[in-house]
């Protein structure tokens, strides 16, 4: 069990801006330890021991299923969780700010400052009776101390930097005067407003068209860049994370499975999960062959059984894969994987990383693995 929380009254507003100079370029922004959640009145256990780190500059995706877990873990960083959603156990640090132990008032201190946000509607974070430039340039005002001439410049000036058209008139507009990609961009404004050390996007490219998603993620590259910061990415869309992100994790009914580099990842996935995931999304050299859709559900929240999760839809389970829980193992090269047999399926060569040619483009000449069906026929 983690140590129990400081007094908040303890925690002053020094301590929660402690660190507005910004965290050394490679130390840890964000430490996740061993965090627990539960959800409803019965306090089903909905995420279960995760781990990770996020460090300075570094871009992390979080990939997974609907209800994998992956958002309650980001929302928890944000401290913006739903009703009958608590976190049960385990820490949030922000560069040396303990998050879980921060009351309301000193959450306000740290959102919109040190930690930005962006999601996948925009148009219902912003209010819609209220032109999008006042609702950048009050905060401006009220978090920088400018004055309303200022904020208004400096709002204008970040609504360029996100790449929106005549930011003057964009500055005068109403949210319902502007399409979906524009209004991503003005809360890509907003949220990089304060300077922030860590920036968490929740599906913000999920309700975009594919050209704008494109211009989207390549915005937020871009400001990854230009400032230093540290970006969380949570999606459903292992593509998506394969184009942005340095790191993987991939979660299953509110565990880890695998956790490692992107490009290893997709290369070389070490869990029968995310080898699925990569057929399902056709990134690169994986195409939509041999498993369209992954079969089966995963567990509800609190139902998960005693051994592996993902047992009952994977084709290389055995009966000794349900009989105890599957601890995440650091392999040698550091990548981390939650599967008794994965050191054997590599070795094996079961997990499927054929390259498919243009002359060969199903990926079958002269193949030696097996994919997913062929190891149950």
């Amino acid at each position: 069990m983690p140590p129990s929380p400081p007094d908040p009254d303890a925690t002053s507003r020094t301590t929660v801006a402690s660190s507005t100079a910004g965290p050394t370029p490679g130390a840890p922004v964000l430490t996740v330890d061993g965090l627990h959640i539960t959800v409803g009145a019965g306090r089903a256990e909905a995420v279960r021991d995760v781990s990770f780190r996020v460090r300075a500059g570094e871009a992390v995706g979080l990939v997974g299923e609907s209800g994998s877990g992956k958002t309650l873990t980001c929302r928890s960083v944000l401290g913006v969780g739903a009703p009958g959603v608590a976190v049960s156990a385990g820490r949030i640090d922000l560069a040396g700010t303990e998050l879980t132990a921060l009351t309301e008032r000193q959450w306000e201190q740290v959102r919109g400052t040190r930690l930005g946000a962006v999601f996948q509607d925009p148009a219902s974070y912003l209010n819609p009776s209220l032109t999008v430039g006042r609702q950048l340039a009050e905060p401006l005002r009220l978090r920088h101390g400018l004055n309303r001439a200022a904020a208004r410049e400096r709002a204008v000036e970040l609504f360029a930097s996100v790449g929106l058209h005549r930011p003057e008139e964009v500055y005068h507009r109403y949210p319902h005067e502007l399409s979906g990609g524009m209004l991503q961009r003005v809360l890509i404004a907003v949220a990089v407003a304060g300077e922030p050390e860590l920036l968490v996007a929740d599906e913000a490219t999920t309700a975009l068209d594919t050209v704008v998603q494109a211009e989207v993620l390549e915005l937020l590259a871009k400001l990854r860049t230009e400032r230093g910061l540290a970006l969380l990415l949570v999606t459903h869309d292992l593509a998506v994370v394969a184009e942005v992100c340095d790191r993987i994790l991939v979660f299953y009914a509110g565990e880890i499975v695998e956790d490692g580099p992107t490009a290893e990842v997709v290369a070389a996935p070490a869990h029968p999960y995310t080898e699925a995931l990569l057929r399902v999304a056709s990134i690169g050299d994986w195409q939509r062959r041999d498993l369209a859709v992954i079969p089966g559900r995963p567990p509800e929240a609190g139902a998960a059984p005693v051994g592996c999760r993902f047992a009952d839809r994977c084709a290389f389970a055995t009966p000794a894969c349900s009989d105890a829980p599957v601890p995440l193992t650091v392999r040698p090269d550091g990548r981390r994987v939650r599967c008794g047999r994965a050191g054997e399926l590599a070795l094996a060569g079961a997990l499927d990383t054929r390259t498919p040619t243009s002359a060969d483009p199903a990926g079958t000449a002269g193949r030696t693995h097996r994919t997913l069906q062929e190891v149950t026929a």
